[in-house]
Parts: structure tokens; C-alpha cells; sequence
């Protein structure tokens, strides 16, 4: 789950495994697969971080391609 802020200040949190698209129209817009659109204060690059540090905690991606990086290096 992630943190997001609706328009109006209102914090909820979000499933980001259900997350489609994630769009800026100006204002972030998320659409889960089931179609419902949030608009959200956040920023799409923002959105990206909290989801990759979502992913990262329950293990989905990051430990394995982190250290193909330190080998490489």
C-alpha cells in the first residue's frame, strides 16, 4: 500500500499493485485496473518512488538487482 493525498488534503492509502496508469493532466491522476481514477497531489515521479519502495518491501523487485550492481561494479 502507498500514501496518497487527495486534492483537497484528505491522505488514504492505495493498493499499488492495482495500479494501470499513472498520468498528469496537469494534476497526477492514478486509474486502477478496475477503472476508478484518484487524483492526487503527488507528482508522477513521486508516485513511481513510493510504488518502487512499495514493490522493494515485499520483495517483488530490488535485492536481486542490487547486487548485480555491486558485482558489476
Amino acid at each position: 500500500m502507498i500514501s496518497v493525498t487527495k486534492l483537497k488534503g484528505q491522505r488514504f492509502m492505495l493498493n499499488a499493485l492495482y495500479i494501470e496508469t499513472i498520468e498528469a493532466f496537469p494534476d497526477t491522476t492514478i486509474t486502477l485496473l478496475n477503472g476508478h481514477k484518484y487524483v492526487v497531489l503527488e507528482t508522477v515521479e513521486q508516485i513511481q518512488e513510493k510504488i518502487y519502495q512499495f514493490y522493494r518491501s515485499i520483495n517483488i523487485i530490488g535485492t536481486l538487482n542490487q547486487e548485480v550492481i555491486d558485482d558489476e561494479e
